[in-house]
């Protein structure tokens, strides 16, 4: 079979009686423990079982539960508490798992263009009927109960909560729902409905932790053990488990270097029909065809299956039917050639989740090559006849022999009503090697919803980063997890390193990103130059190192040799204090850094330029071409190295105070901000003013430059710079740019003016304005793109204004330049900045690395039912309550109404009169129902709209009071209507606009 005839099973995740995950599944498998739980006398009376009941000799104190099945990550998936407890535990888990499947494949959706389906079925909901409706009553909407309980809302909400775009359905067949789902799925890969699938199935028994009253000729067992084949077997212990796989075409698989668990050659379902002795009995007949053609579609010969892993109940009944069917889809395989086992033994019957469970257990033993083991298998009930029969059931995990072919399973699961599924999955193929890992250091990210569920994340990995491959892990952290907004970034050359560094609390930064900030380049001016600033990235940044030097050979045409002061720190000290040096040593790196960042994805909103930098941001907004940029850059510190010799003087004084220092001799060069000028001119005046200011206590600062840049000094030379920029052509810019002239943004009449470029050189640099006017935006994260911090430091005097602090992409002397550039990357990311991962990874192939799962941070969200304990299922380590802020001790009666329905709508107890509605979690279809409340508390009719207008308890309080009138019945039908057609993002944009839209 071609792959694209096959498929991969990419991801798996699963949480079943004693095992919180597929790994602890499989060790639990080997180890043949069983996860089935018995309660004493008093813990299930406590738990709300009648003392009558449990102390019937029929009652068997027993089930198989699921750790945790109470408890949800809501603020992950987007609930409030309320809308948490009232949503069936089926739903929640579930949603988790299929979050964890996906991480497993390494698959974020929100970045992976692909349509992923979900096909999966749950377990009958007894949550809302057995819990919610009794304690709730008529205060539980009817609509919001059944969209967060009813079956029929599994998939799709779990396609709309983690953002997928393929079929979405909703599978239900008993016993074998959640294998079906995986047959489903792959035809929906084959006819390429989809991309990408997640299939499987859901069930938690309710009530949890409590037993069950054995009736004989039943299918629960007798003692709280199923036993499946064994001539003890007597019936099965009903479990709770969930299981999700990730499905996707071999072919296309294998191209995205994915980690492929095993191959899903074929599968088939059928039903028994009517030939059986009733509705529930099942059939040898659709059984045996079923595994048949789940051969035929896989092209596997029955001898070439090592391992069938059954429906296997352990009833007397079931388990001969079984075998029987087995033994006709295996007529003429060798005796004792194909195991069995049941998943059924060691964690009960899932119900709508046994068949997953059953896979993911078989998936694991092809591709682990181990067989697992039935321990309590004594001897074969005789009805099986398994003498001479091809099947024997292991009793220890054993190592499983290779053959002629790969290793391949086959998995029933049968549906009470005859829905009958079996697949065929074969180990997976060979893994080629992935790209050797990049020499150097690797940037590792991480996010989560929350700092508490990060600071687990962080330790977690740092547990299970693998002894190499760091870049398969930086790569699989950077495109295979979702992007969440608190984050960390990691720079590590080693996994030893990068253990240290997860685990170090002191260095860890741990930063909050909105929506997308919007980047400004701020690129240095003369002064940010020291000999080697460029060997670090032109060492380890292919594309740094290709422009740098392209940069060089262009301006070594003009006559400027670049490579030596720029690439070994060794070289003359005092070259690059050369104008005619510094100048285009500064534009090369900072061109050449720019080019890095684009390249990784990060690409400027707006730049700024101080001096000679606005001719890289020229240069990149294309009012220049680079050749013709190298060429002005050039002949610009050639004019001015000619000049006569001058000084500059850094005063920490006001723009209106230095200028009234200014002297014959002595301008104003820059006004970098408040406190930040510039002084230019001849050497003795400068020295002269220096003293002066220094006996004074003014702090003043000669700086370490050749010349009296921006200074009358540089008049002899302009007429002739503006001549060379005539001949240049000129363009209007296609990315916005400050003017060092005027501060403000360039227009394109400037930047196409020859005269301008003349002035720049002379005028003084009004950086400050240029920083005030980017930084208006609050949105704003500038990136230093040269050595050094001098212009970041410059913009940190805006942070209180900026939800971002700026960036420095290289230290100016000493430390690591890639570690530094790197974690400046990391930086930018834990801002929010969208980075392109692949170009930071490079083109060889990465494989996924095996990670953990994202740590979530469960809380309890339950309603107890009527005469059931909540001690029963509640924790120890119950963390607490959320709390709605409470703003003042005291309420008004309005507001205690209002605090009232509230406090039944949110089920949350602590609401004050700062609470508001939207913050609380509210949603339009549970506005209808507070203004629906609020109406017949207070006894009077007013406009929907003032729930919007007014979402505080406080303000809606006031607003109630003071009307006598508003919205007919028939105005609120329209508009909840209206509402419930409409997205919570929407609803909050009308929020934001005021009422247009919202109004009667």
């Amino acid at each position: 079979m071609l792959d694209d005839d096959l498929i991969a099973i990419v991801g798996m995740a699963g949480r079943f009686p004693g095992s919180p995950s597929v790994a602890e599944f499989w060790a639990n498998s080997l180890a043949g423990a069983e996860g089935v739980s018995f309660y004493g006398r008093d813990e299930l009376i406590e738990a709300g079982e009648p003392a009558e009941l449990v102390d019937d000799p029929a009652y068997v104190p027993a089930s198989a539960p699921l750790a945790d099945h109470d408890r949800f990550d809501a603020e992950l998936f987007g609930y409030s508490p309320r809308e948490a407890r009232v949503m069936d535990p089926q739903q929640r888990v579930f949603l988790e798992s299929a979050w964890e499947a996906l991480e497993d494949a390494a698959c974020d959706p929100d970045r992976l263009r692909a349509r992923i389906g979900v096909f999966a079925g749950t377990g009958m909901t007894r949550y809302l009927w057995q819990n919610v409706v009794p304690a709730l009553g008529s205060s539980l909407n009817p609509l919001e109960a059944r969209l967060l309980n009813d079956k029929d809302f599994l998939a799709t909400t779990t396609s709309y909560r983690l953002n997928l775009r393929g079929p979405s359905v909703n599978v239900q067949t008993a016993c074998s729902t959640s294998l079906v789902a995986v047959h489903l799925a792959a035809q929906s890969l084959l006819s390429h409905e989809c991309d990408l699938a997640l299939a499987g199935g859901v069930t938690i028994e309710l009530p949890h932790r409590v037993g069950y009253l054995y009736q004989e000729g039943g299918v629960n067992s007798p003692d709280g053990h199923c036993l499946p084949f064994d001539h003890r077997a007597a019936g099965c212990v009903g479990g709770s488990g969930v299981g999700v796989v990730v499905l996707q075409r071999l072919g296309e698989a294998r191209a995205q270097h994915r980690r492929v668990h095993a191959v899903l050659r074929g599968s088939a379902v059928n039903n028994d029909g009517s030939g059986k002795v009733g509705f529930t009995a099942p059939s040898v007949t659709g059984q045996a065809a079923v595994v048949r053609d789940a051969l035929f579609i896989a092209e596997a010969k029955p001898e070439s299956i090592g391992y069938v892993e059954t429906h296997g109940t352990g009833t007397p009944i079931g388990d001969p039917i079984e075998v029987e069917a087995l033994r006709g889809a295996f007529d003429g395989v060798a005796a004792g050639s194909v195991a069995l086992g049941s998943t059924k033994a060691s964690i009960g019957h899932l119900d709508a989740a046994a068949g997953i469970a059953g896979l993911i257990r078989a998936v694991l033993a092809v591709r682990e090559g181990v067989l697992p083991p039935s321990p309590y298998f004594e001897a074969p009930n005789p009805l099986l006849e398994l003498d001479g029969s091809p099947f024997y059931l292991p009793t220890t995990a054993t190592a499983w022999p290779g053959g002629d072919t790969p290793r391949r399973a086959g998995v029933s699961s049968f549906g009470m009503g005859g829905t009958n599924a079996h697949v065929v999955v074969e180990q997976p193929p060979a893994v080629p090697d992935s790209a050797p890992d990049v020499p150097g250091r690797q940037l590792l990210v991480l996010s989560a919803a929350s700092e508490r569920s990060l600071e687990a994340w962080r330790l977690r990995l740092a547990d299970a980063v693998p002894d190499s491959g760091l870049a398969d892990v930086a790569h699989t952290l950077a495109t295979g997890r979702r992007r969440l907004p608190h984050r960390l970034a990691v720079v590590a050359d080693s996994p030893e390193q990068a253990v240290d560094r997860l685990r170090d609390v002191s260095a860890r930064r741990i930063r909050i990103a909105g929506d997308p900030p919007s980047v400004v380049f701020l690129f240095p001016g003369q002064g940010a130059q020291r000999p080697g600033m460029a060997a670090g990235p032109h060492r380890v940044a292919p594309v740094f190192r290709t422009e740098l030097d392209r940069c060089v050979e262009l301006f070594e045409r003009q006559g400027v040799a670049l490579r030596d002061p720029l690439l070994d720190a060794g070289s003359d000290p005092d070259a690059l204090r050369r104008t005619d040096l510094a100048q285009p040593a500064l534009f090369a790196h900072s061109y050449a850094l720019a080019r890095q960042w684009e390249h990784w994805g990060v690409a400027p909103a707006a730049m700024a330029g101080h001096s000679v930098g606005e001719y890289v941001a020229a240069c990149l907004a294309g009012v220049l071409d680079l050749p013709d940029a190298v060429r002005l850059v050039a002949r610009r510190g050639a004019l001015m190295a000619a000049l006569p010799a001058g000084s500059m003087l850094a005063v920490a004084l006001p723009e209106d105070e230095a200028v009234a220092l200014l002297t014959d001799g002595v301008e104003l060069a820059a006004v970098n901000g408040p406190r930040q000028c510039v002084l230019s001119g001849r050497t003795d005046a400068i020295e002269r003013l220096h003293g002066t200011l220094s006996a004074n206590g003014v702090r003043c600062k000669v700086l370490e430059t050749s010349h009296a840049f921006h200074s009358a000094m540089l008049d002899p030379v302009l007429e002739r710079f503006e001549q060379e920029v005539r001949r240049t052509p000129l363009r209007p810019p296609s990315i916005p740019f400050a003017s060092c002239v005027t501060g403000a943004l360039i227009e394109p009449g400037q930047a196409t003016d020859p005269a301008y470029w003349a002035r720049q050189a002379r005028r003084a640099v009004r950086f400050g304005d240029a920083l005030d006017l980017l930084a208006a935006d609050p949105g704003t994260l500038f990136i230093e793109v040269g050595a050094g911090r001098g212009m970041a430091e410059l913009a940190r005097r805006h942070l209180r204004a900026l939800r971002h602090a700026p960036i420095s992409s290289l230290p100016l002397t000493g430390g690591d330049h890639d570690e530094h550039l790197l974690a400046a990357l990391g930086q930018a990311w834990e801002h929010g900045v969208d980075v392109d991962w692949t170009a930071v990874h490079g083109d060889g192939p990465r494989r996924v690395a095996a990670l953990p799962g994202y740590p979530f941070t469960r809380k309890r969200h339950w309603i107890t039912a009527p005469g059931r304990s909540s001690t029963a299922t509640a924790p120890v380590d119950e963390p607490a309550p959320v709390v709605a802020t409470t703003g003042r001790a005291t309420t008004t009666e309005a507001e205690a109404i209002v605090i009232a329905v509230f406090r039944e709508a949110f089920g949350v107890d602590d609401i004050g009169p700062q609470d508001d509605f939207f913050g609380l979690g509210g949603t339009s279809l549970l506005a209808a129902e507070v203004v629906h409340r609020l109406r017949k508390r207070f006894a009077v009719e007013f406009p929907v709209r003032y729930l919007f207008e007014a979402p505080g308890v406080a303000d809606l309080a006031a607003l109630i009071s003071g009307t006598d009138q508003g919205d007919t019945e028939e105005d609120l039908d329209a508009l909840v209507a209206e509402l419930s057609a409409l997205p919570d993002h929407e609803i909050a944009h009308l929020l934001a606009d005021g009422t247009d839209g919202a109004t009667p």
